[in-house]
């Protein structure tokens, strides 16, 4: 039986021993969660960036797996929907996705999966009190690559990029930090008690 005390993410608490072949199936559930997530996918008047529920997709893997696994389905995610597999937000592909106005968004999530997992693997994820900011560090990253981004590729003010950028995401946001700094903890209390 594996100590909770010794494995550092969810994803080493469950299956403690991986093979290539598990490796590859989480890869590939975990981008088939991130593809469910982005079809949870609102347009917002005005803005080019829909409210979708990747971020909060992005929040929970990264930590579940952990830096390199978490980075790795990102990749592998962000790659497949530029094949053109219609895994983007509202069914979406390409290249354009990544390169025009939700690029930096994109591209915000696969650093952020990084971070947090790094975070994850130093045990933040598992008390409410260092998952909170854990979380919001995960969201920080996604939206500062995503508004300067934006405000590149539109060429619009900052007050414009703020405008359709950030301001009608905080509530949401806000929404998914509470569930994923809620249910990490729990899930970890599950394991331990397992």
């Amino acid at each position: 039986m594996v100590q909770i005390s010794q494995v550092s993410t969810l994803r080493s608490a469950i299956i403690p021993r991986t093979s290539a072949a598990s490796q590859i199936s989480l890869i590939l559930t975990g981008t088939v969660f991130l593809a469910l997530m982005a079809q949870i996918s609102f347009p917002i008047p005005g803005s080019p960036v829909p409210f979708t529920g990747q971020t909060l997709g992005v929040l929970l893997l990264g930590t579940a797996f952990g830096a390199g696994l978490g980075f790795s389905t990102m990749a592998f995610y962000l790659l497949m929907g530029i094949a053109g597999a219609p895994i983007f937000a509202s069914g979406s592909s390409g290249l354009e996705k990544v390169v025009g106005a939700t690029g930096g968004y994109l591209v915000g999530m696969l650093i952020a999966s990084l971070v947090i997992g790094a975070l994850a693997g130093r045990k933040w994820d598992q008390k409410i009190r260092t998952v909170i900011p854990t979380m919001v560090i995960g969201n920080a990253i996604i939206f500062t690559f995503g508004l300067i981004w934006l405000h590149q590729y539109t060429g619009e003010n900052w007050r414009w990029t703020f405008e359709k950028g950030l301001t009608p995401f905080v509530l949401g946001e806000l929404i998914k930090i509470a569930i994923a700094s809620t249910a990490l903890p729990a899930v970890w209390k599950f394991v331990s008690k397992r």
